[in-house]
């Protein structure tokens, strides 16, 4: 019995490594798109570091030790407590749940925290009373997508093969990137890691819309308006000189 429970365990283990490494899908099929070796490894690397950096400013030293037992004082940006806290309270991999799929990107870009283009569109629609189907309820518009969810369950899978990867760094290496230490280094060795370096440029229209306009000052309306009425007079002068030479003739 044990041996079979252990057969399965090992069977889901494969299947889900397996699926991870064949997870490029082809572009011009997006509907089966799944996250990448790559990308899982990005996005752990990338919501670990961002735990550590808000307690790294935590100056408190730690005591331990008990009764009689020599005590031992020591920093907590640099304890074992926590890395451990930055992991695990809550895991680190249920961040990945705050990402949604911006399926107008390219790339590991795709996954992005906030609402996509696309939503926003289709909340924008309901709003003005045009009726949206999507055909799921409209409480779960905002849920973590299928393709989110994979993603976190794959980050559980590669955070736990990685632990002692991260470990290691965490004493030893951290004057080295996380991200190039943890991935590029080691996890992604003999397969594509171009994801690493993909970064998100807002496009021209969104910088043009987010700079504020321009107002005309008082001074350049009022100089329009005398140019407007300079041109009307010198159109009167020249009627009248028309009817003046008139009369004459």
């Amino acid at each position: 019995m044990n041996a079979a429970i252990v057969a399965v365990i090992l069977g889901v283990l494969f299947i889900e490594v397996h699926s991870l490494e064949d997870t490029d899908v082809a572009e011009s099929d997006p509907s089966k798109r799944q996250p990448s070796r790559c990308e899982v490894c990005k996005y752990l690397a990338t919501e670990l570091m961002l735990r550590l950096d808000e307690t790294g400013r935590n100056k408190e030293v730690i005591e331990t030790g008990h009764g009689l037992e020599k005590k031992k004082r020591f920093k907590y940006n640099t304890a074992e407590l926590r890395l451990i806290e930055a992991l695990q309270e809550p895991h680190i991999c249920n961040k990945i749940l705050e990402y949604n799929v911006h399926a107008e990107r390219e790339g590991s870009l795709r996954y992005s925290k906030g609402m996509s283009e696309t939503m926003q569109t289709l909340h924008g629609l309901k709003n003005k009373g045009v009726k949206v189907e999507l055909g799921i309820p409209e409480e779960l518009w905002d849920t973590p997508s299928a393709e989110v969810t994979i993603m976190q369950r794959h980050c559980f899978t590669v955070a736990e093969e990685l632990e002692e990867t991260i470990e290691d760094w965490y004493f030893h290496h951290q004057d080295e990137p996380l991200m190039k230490y943890l991935c590029e280094d080691r996890f992604l060795v003999g397969y594509n890691a171009d994801c690493l370096n993909e970064t998100f440029v807002p496009r021209e229209n969104d910088e043009d819309e987010d700079k504020p306009k321009k107002k005309k000052s008082k001074k350049n309306k009022n100089e329009s308006r005398k140019g407007d009425n300079g041109d009307v007079d010198q159109q009167k002068a020249k009627k009248n000189k028309i009817k003046e030479n008139k009369t004459e003739l």
